[in-house]
């Protein structure tokens, strides 16, 4: 009794999945096509990104070479280029490049493009805080004691990664202009801070004899 159950109940799941395709049929092979489609048109792009990215890289690593053989107008522009046309990563490495390869020839221009780093927030705090002191010490012979401190203020701020490097450029231009008391004191504020890395605190060693010997 239970086998003649069972084939009743197999005809009925036939008989409905015949009517199932009868009504849905061109549906689930439409549905079928585009998802084939769509793969295809994934694994295009994938292949496609891959090998923008493969060719960025050469890119870069031709102006880096440009750098290397003290072309550094010529790497520039490189580098320009592929800040326009690159991929996010690529751009703001290739940014970075360029205003730094800029400084032998423009100051100014090189101090300007790391200005424009340091205010846009999509390349991140760390990054933007970078751009600041790049551009600080580029132009720090060139300002005075209250510019350079109003540029490299807001790296200052407690916990801020690049507060020990903007101290240090700023216990120098101190320094340079005799003032041995507030270059004293931003020397020791680089001392007493937990996140100056240890080649820093060595150096920041010799700047305090220099201090204490007048």
């Amino acid at each position: 009794m239970s086998d003649i159950f069972r084939e009743i109940d197999e005809d009925l799941r036939r008989d409905q999945a015949a009517d199932l395709w009868k009504k849905y049929g061109s549906w689930f092979l439409a549905f079928a096509v585009v998802l084939v489609g769509a793969t295809a048109a994934y694994r295009a792009y994938l292949h496609f990104e891959a090998q923008k990215a493969e060719a960025l890289g050469a890119r870069y690593q031709a102006a880096l070479e440009l750098s290397r053989a003290g072309k550094s107008a010529d790497a520039a522009k490189e580098f320009s280029a592929i800040a326009s046309e690159g991929t996010a990563g690529y751009q703001v490495l290739a940014r970075f490049r360029a205003a730094a390869e800029l400084q032998a020839s423009d100051k100014a221009a090189s101090a300007g493009q790391f200005d424009a780093l340091a205010n846009d927030a999509g390349v991140g705090p760390v990054l933007q805080g970078l751009a600041r002191l790049r551009a600080a010490t580029i132009l720090a012979d060139t300002l005075s004691s209250t510019e350079l401190a109003q540029r490299l203020e807001p790296l200052l701020a407690q916990g801020s990664s690049w507060a020990p490097n903007a101290r240090e450029l700023l216990g120098l231009s101190a320094l340079k202009a005799g003032d041995l008391a507030n270059a004293g004191k931003q020397f020791d504020a680089i001392m007493t801070d937990p996140a100056t890395p240890p080649a820093l605190r060595q150096r920041t060693e010799l700047y305090l004899a220099l201090v204490k010997s007048g």
